[in-house]
């Protein structure tokens, strides 16, 4: 195992991939340890998401909040703003939260201990382990998708996920040395991005193909196998665009507790199989002929686009209106920006293309 490990360090000091929240597997080795905040960050916003998106947004949460303290003093209605694309809003939420308890509670230090990590809003074991390993160097194992795939096919494992993850977390543990768990965490990550790939993988190059018993049986490709997934059902719903005269949109906060949880939005009816529909202010609405369809983690959502052009004295029930020139479309979840992208335009000071 020890053999193992070592291979794919060696593998990882002239390969690691180059991100904004890591240090190089050189300055690791000479005891440069990453920030924990950067690298607390960084795990919260790759779940469910790819790397190439989350470079982006790590840099701008970074640039506009370069510390837990600047973070944990943010107005939430920036942070969620600034979230806005990057989908899963609940991550979004508990960053705020965690910020502020690790300034209350902690004097704005990051516990190192894998078991007081977990202890935090939004971190659970694999970010423990990540952060614990990654961020200080304990002896921690990860088990994301990507070392799921790799301890599969390393060992030829043909039980379905995600009933098999007890398995491969064993074999994962039984890998992680205790010497750099850091880069070997970061490494083995990197392994199944670039290399053991869910298509085609590139095992000619792989640092562990010898041993690999899935290269040996020529199973490789067809692995890790999943349990089937259900059929993902359709919501339907009312969407509910008004524009004032004077150029002002009405939008309104959603409810903390569920999908798009504190972020703005255009006022929606419920979502379900027989949507009640749901108005936000008296109006002369008109079914645009437009929907918007998005996709969430268990559902379709199709939602009826419904447009008004309403007076300036005409008040909500629900909501609030937003001046034409305070209005940005990019603080909308993607959701709401589709809709945007289907409401007819009065003029051409905001265009789709701009965000």
């Amino acid at each position: 195992m020890r053999d193992l490990s070592d291979e794919l360090l060696m593998w990882y000091d002239g390969h690691a991939r180059a991100m904004p929240w890591r240090v190089p597997p050189d300055q690791s080795k000479a005891g440069q340890r990453p920030d924990p905040y950067f690298i607390w960050m960084s795990e919260v916003m790759l779940q469910q998401t790819t790397v190439a998106a989350v470079k982006e947004y790590f840099r701008k949460f970074t640039g506009l909040w370069p510390t837990v303290r600047d973070l944990a003093a943010a107005e939430d209605a920036d942070v969620m703003a600034a979230w806005a694309g990057l989908g899963y809003y609940a991550r979004a939420r508990n960053l705020l939260k965690c910020a502020r308890v690790i300034v209350a509670e902690h004097d704005g230090v990051f516990p190192s201990d894998y078991d007081d990590l977990l202890k935090l809003p939004g971190i659970g074991p694999y970010t423990a382990a990540a952060m614990s390993a990654i961020a200080f160097n304990q002896h921690a194992t990860v088990l994301d998708g990507n070392v799921e795939r790799v301890m599969a096919r390393m060992y030829d494992i043909h039980d379905p996920l995600p009933g098999v993850k007890p398995v491969l977390m064993k074999y994962a543990e039984a890998l992680t040395p205790r010497g750099r768990p850091g880069d070997y965490a970061q490494a083995v990550m990197d392994l199944g991005a670039t290399i053991c790939t869910p298509k085609n993988p590139a095992c000619g190059i792989c640092p562990w193909r010898d041993p690999c018993a899935a290269r040996q049986a020529g199973t490789a490709a067809e692995l890790p196998k999943k349990t089937p997934k259900k059929k993902t059902p359709v919501r339907l719903g009312y969407v509910y665009v008004a524009r004032r005269d004077d150029g002002a949109w009405l939008l309104e906060t959603r409810p903390e507790k569920g999908l798009l949880g504190g972020m703005l939005a255009f006022p929606s009816s419920d979502w379900s199989d027989d949507p009640t529909p749901a108005p936000p202010l008296d109006a002369d609405w008109k079914d645009s002929g437009q929907e918007a369809r998005h996709t969430f983690t268990h559902f379709h959502l199709r939602l009826k686009v419904m447009v008004a052009d309403v007076p300036d004295n005409l008040d909500p029930t629900r909501g609030h209106f937003v001046p034409h020139h305070a209005f940005v479309p990019s603080a909308l979840p993607t959701a709401m920006r589709k809709v945007f992208d289907l409401v007819p335009r009065r003029d051409a000071t905001i265009e789709p293309e701009s965000r």
